[in-house]
């Protein structure tokens, strides 16, 4: 049974996207927290898979869509709650963020495909990771593993192969943090809900 992951923080003002206050308001910066994940919701929608579960820091509102299923994230450091994520599955699963309003359907489809791998990683520009996928998920995979650090990704990586898994690379992706972040992926992703509001703002704050 392929599972897709989605770890997310509700998109509250003051407790999102709060890197984004340097140009715009909090609730600004949470209307574009809500705008990633409505866009990566949807392409989890858009892609091939048994389950499709929200880990949610927070309560669920009207931007979870039909055919999610929310369970709230565990209490812990953020190694802990991704290795807590893992534990909800049964079989392959790709676990990836709400940052990446960018992603589509075709990568995360990539990314469930173990035929020929045991785990996918999908490096992210800031040193981190956007994607995570097991073909047999392992918790212990994750935990002790640094989070939020330029070598995040590195650690996470070699922990994989350390484990003896054959890993293959997702494309590289952007996390949106920063204003600076915001603009290249909305540029890179134009039809997307966060590229539309993300215009509105620049012309508004502007």
């Amino acid at each position: 049974m392929s599972t897709l992951l989605v770890i997310a923080k509700a998109p509250v003002p003051g407790r999102v996207k709060t890197r984004l206050t340097t140009q715009f308001t909090a609730e600004q910066a949470a209307d574009l927290a809500r705008a990633a994940l409505e866009d990566t919701l949807a392409a989890v929608l858009a892609t091939p898979a048994d389950r499709r579960v929200l880990v949610l820091d927070g309560e669920p509102g009207a931007w979870v869509p039909p055919g999610i299923e929310v369970v709230a994230q565990s209490a812990g450091g953020l190694d802990v709650r991704l290795a807590a994520a893992f534990s909800l599955t049964e079989g392959p699963a790709l676990l990836i963020g709400m940052d990446t309003p960018q992603v589509t359907p075709g990568l995360l489809a990539l990314g469930l495909d173990f035929t020929e791998a045991d785990a996918w990683f999908g490096p992210a520009d800031d040193g981190g990771f956007w994607a995570l996928g097991l073909a047999g998920p392992d918790p212990a995979l994750l935990l002790g593993v640094p989070m939020s650090a330029a070598h995040t990704g590195a650690v996470q990586r070699r922990r994989l192969t350390g484990a003896g898994l054959a890993v293959r690379d997702l494309p590289g992706l952007c996390d949106v943090d920063t204003p600076a972040d915001a603009r290249r992926v909305a540029a890179a992703a134009p039809g997307t809900r966060f590229a539309a509001l993300h215009a509105g703002l620049c012309a508004v704050t502007r």
